[in-house]
């Protein structure tokens, strides 16, 4: 058409759970290891920047930081690109801008130029890629959608167990900056994964619905930020619990490994539980998905999300009492599965809770708050752990965080956000009234029109008159079964009276040639 199609959310398509939908979860797969497991891997040349630029471990620990900001805190601009100009276009430009930050930082000559070339350019164009692809992915997948969420947030920990250890044969084969220059080419493929983001298209009109007035086709114009979702109760409640949950939920894969250090042990043997951890990881997101889609679960995601949050609290504040390695590597384990279940079921709610519509918009609402707490949770612990020297207080103090977050959407929810009410007796009782009306009036045929609009008034008066009788008749029935003999004998008497009217009101409509729509319709 000349155009760019825009992917501007569902218009009367169905999900189609599969066929290219797989394709569009391989997309989502690479572009979420990319994402979260890039920062982690960049930490491989810190040593080498340390050596190269004389900053001190702080100095580096910055640019994983502006990475996750960026990542986290461009939110709001992704959902408006992706609303004005579809996912597709959005995440290759994204591809590009993550490449070329890496390729940029290759030539630096001073810290600051890695902070605005990796932080910032990369960190931005991997925003780009992230949130276009899980809102694709809500678009392509309904009833698998549990599914494909946990198998799309499986590429984190996969990316993350093969992106450290190329990191250090990088680094060892061509120094930091032949390392930086080739994981910038790598990003490309950012743009690979965004070609495959086709926009869903409206099934083609028919004769009769191309004949239809062009008023119909017209829709109002999509808010590029849609800030509407804030009045949804269930919208607040869940993003109050993310920001508290995230204040936690990142400190244990920060800290294990100097803890372990701290009891004593080597530094591969510490660094082993990073890789049990992200093992577990890897299993533990699809099979989260598959129980998350399962018939009775699914109605019940916000309170199976509470769950894992509490697992994973609860593994934190046992944790903090570990001893020995053999109790850190039990620590690892529980604490993969936990971590997995909550990477798992974090968008699928907040999917069920907004809708396909509003997803765009409130997914970057949502990670612009999450981005203050990733960058208060993990300073805030190593401040703790400065000013006490035990890293018992800091996993203390992240389960605390992260249960307490379970604890307010749970206890919110079943609070705050009602479920429909039954509908009242009564109101059944009017609405059969009304229908055995609008039957009795509909069933006079049309075709006995005849000439008669002089006594069209007179006509019409009768026929609501009819209506009317009809409507106390039908009304007084159930007071029948009481057992009353004057109100029985009475209502034979006024059956009686109004069989005359009705017939009355039939004729009128006949002469007419029109049915009288009941008072109670209009």
């Amino acid at each position: 058409m000349g155009g760019v199609a825009l992917d501007d959310g569902p218009s009367g398509v169905k999900a189609p759970d599969g066929g290219w939908g797989w394709a569009v979860l391989f997309g989502c797969f690479v572009i979420t290891g990319f994402s979260y497991a890039f920062p982690k891997a960049v930490s491989v040349f810190f040593k080498e920047l340390i050596r190269e630029f004389g900053v001190g471990y702080s100095g580096t620990a910055w640019i994983s930081s502006i990475l996750l900001a960026m990542l986290y805190g461009s939110g709001p601009l992704c959902s408006v690109l992706v609303n004005r100009f579809g996912c597709r276009p959005v995440m290759m430009v994204g591809g590009l801008f993550a490449s070329a930050g890496m390729i940029l930082a290759s030539f630096a000559t001073n810290i600051i130029h890695i902070y605005l070339s990796t932080g910032v350019i990369t960190g931005l164009g991997l925003a780009l890629n992230f949130q276009p692809s899980l809102i694709m992915l809500n678009r392509y997948f309904s009833e698998k959608r549990p599914l494909a969420n946990g198998l799309a947030a499986a590429g984190s920990p996969v990316a993350l167990c093969c992106l450290s250890p190329l990191g250090q044969a990088l680094q060892y084969l061509y120094g930091w900056r032949g390392g930086f220059l080739i994981l910038g080419g790598m990003l490309l493929n950012c743009c690979v994964c965004g070609a495959l983001m086709r926009p869903l298209m409206a099934p083609k009109k028919t004769e009769e619905d191309q004949e239809a007035p062009k008023t119909e086709d017209e829709k109002p114009k999509r808010k590029l930020l849609d800030f509407s979702v804030f009045k949804d109760r269930g919208f607040l409640i869940y993003t109050i619990a993310a920001a508290i949950m995230v204040l936690g939920l990142f400190v244990p894969p920060v800290f294990v490994v100097s803890y372990a250090k701290e009891l004593g042990n080597e530094d591969t043997k510490s660094a082993l539980l990073l890789t049990i951890l992200g093992f577990i990881d890897i299993f533990a997101r699809p099979t989260c998905g598959v129980i998350a889609g399962l018939k009775w679960v699914r109605p019940r995601c916000v309170y199976f999300f509470s769950f894992a949050m509490i697992f994973n609290g609860t593994t934190d504040l046992i944790g903090s009492m570990s001893k020995d390695y053999a109790s850190l590597v039990v620590f690892c384990i529980f604490f993969g599965i936990s971590y997995g279940m909550v990477g798992a079921l974090q968008f699928e709610v907040l999917m069920e809770i907004v809708g396909t519509e509003k997803f765009s918009s409130a997914i970057g609402l949502v990670l612009l708050v999450e981005a203050v707490a990733v960058l208060v949770g993990p300073p805030g612990a190593g401040r703790l752990l400065d000013a006490t020297k035990v890293y018992m207080y800091v996993f203390l103090l992240a389960g605390c965080e992260v249960v307490l977050s379970a604890l307010v959407l749970c206890i919110c929810n079943i609070i705050f956000i009602r479920k429909p009410q039954k509908p009242d007796p009564s109101a059944k009782m009017e609405m059969a009234v009304t229908e055995a009306e609008m039957e009795q009036l509909n069933s006079v045929p049309r075709d006995e029109h005849q000439d008669g609009d002089e006594g069209q008034p007179e006509n019409m008066e009768v026929g609501e008159q009819s209506v009317k009788q009809t409507r106390g008749k039908q009304v007084e029935e159930p007071q029948k079964s009481t057992g009353e003999p004057d109100k029985a004998e009475s209502s034979k008497d006024e059956e009686g009276a109004k069989d005359p009217a009705q017939k009355d009101s039939k004729e009128a409509t006949k002469t007419n040639g029109c049915v009288v729509e009941p008072e109670s319709s209009l």
